[in-house]
């Protein structure tokens, strides 16, 4: 009993550890062990540069070897070797749509699954490609997929989820926004953040939807239960979405935000509103 107890302990320790770990301010000064255990899949990146620091393709081998599916790793990396341009971003990219091509290819039900818990964010945000990349799914159903990744512990892979489903959100905008207004309403802040984020008229690093930067009131079934939301990581993400929508429409998200300031005395909307004027404030 005495040694269970001890072995729980450490075990708990250690956790805690992880926890606590903080990332390296450059790639260059990630510890060697971590880089490794990162590599391996074995532990989630602490920030940012951890998540740039992986080798993706030391990762893809690692994790394919793993579910025995050793097969799919040639052809991925010969898509890789053609890219104009090895980036992070265009690298993962690939990785995604390779994942994505050969599980289709070989009728593969049983690798998305198998890589959705993975211990590694990374893996997990590969994922979210699979799913968003996957055209037998209606938009109820790519949402309904995608929704565990929007609602994951791990920031990188929230961000990952609503990237890989937007272009199927702006080729079903109507729908979309009717299901994504039931999840502004949500008690998780994940969720609500997801159906804002996910809609914003221009974003960041993505493609923008035309018909919100011309028409935003379109969202306002998304942003009206957000007006007033308790949390801070929904607050930045609605004031960021209406003032996309003010370098276009700045009439619309004035008119808005005094209407909320109206309706809505709280200091999250007043924060909202300050965040969404922020633009508008500037040029006029």
């Amino acid at each position: 009993m005495r040694n269970k107890k001890e072995k729980i302990t450490v075990q708990v320790s250690n956790s805690m550890q992880e926890k606590k770990r903080k990332g390296a301010r450059s790639i260059k000064e990630i510890p060697e062990d971590i880089l490794e255990q990162l590599n391996r899949g074995e532990i989630e990146t602490a920030n940012l540069v951890e998540f740039l620091g992986i080798d993706a393709r030391v990762l893809l081998e690692t994790v394919l070897t793993q579910q025995n599916r050793k097969e799919y790793l040639q052809p991925i990396l010969e898509q890789i070797d053609r890219l104009d341009k090895h980036t992070f971003v265009t690298i993962n990219a690939t990785i995604g749509e390779g994942l994505y091509e050969q599980t289709a290819g070989h009728r593969d039900c049983g690798f998305l699954p198998a890589i959705s818990t993975h211990p590694s964010d990374l893996v997990r945000s590969w994922a979210t490609v699979l799913i968003g990349r996957n055209s037998a799914l209606n938009m109820e159903q790519t949402l309904q997929n995608i929704r565990p990744f929007a609602a994951d512990k791990h920031f990188n892979v929230r961000e990952c989820a609503w990237s890989a489903v937007r272009h199927n959100i702006i080729q079903n905008l109507d729908e979309s926004i009717r299901i994504l207004s039931g999840w502004a309403k949500d008690k998780d802040e994940n969720i609500r953040r997801f159906a804002s984020e996910a809609t914003r008229p221009r974003g960041v690093w993505c493609e923008q939807i035309a018909v919100l930067k011309e028409n935003p009131e379109a969202g306002l079934p998304i942003l009206e239960p957000l007006k007033s939301d308790p949390s801070g990581y929904v607050q930045n993400s609605v004031g960021n979405w209406l003032n996309d929508a003010g370098k276009t429409q700045p009439g619309f998200v004035r008119n808005l935000c005094r209407r909320w300031e109206k309706e809505s005395g709280t200091k999250e909307t007043a924060y909202i509103i300050k965040r969404a004027l922020r633009t508008i404030d500037k040029v006029q």
